[in-house]
């Protein structure tokens, strides 16, 4: 999928941790660590920007476009 979650990068910046983030943002931690491992299908926008709000960034700074070919380039360095 061409869309990539930075969401654990920004977690590090801000030194939140992923329990303290699905408490605050109203989420599960097991739904949260599925859009932070890039396995999510989808977003809520009322999710998106309750992430926002705590970890007080952009959804740019959170969701990344990268073009199919660079996927494959990526995975073949994994």
């Amino acid at each position: 999928m061409p869309i990539i979650v930075n969401l654990d990068v920004m977690m590090a910046k801000r030194k939140i941790s992923s329990g303290e983030l699905a408490s605050r943002i109203g989420i599960t931690p097991a739904n949260l660590s599925i859009l932070k491992n890039n396995k999510a299908k989808a977003i809520r926008f009322s999710t998106l920007e309750e992430i926002c709000r705590v970890l007080d960034c952009q959804p740019g700074d959170i969701l990344e476009y990268q073009k199919e070919d660079n996927m494959e380039e990526r995975k073949e360095i994994l």
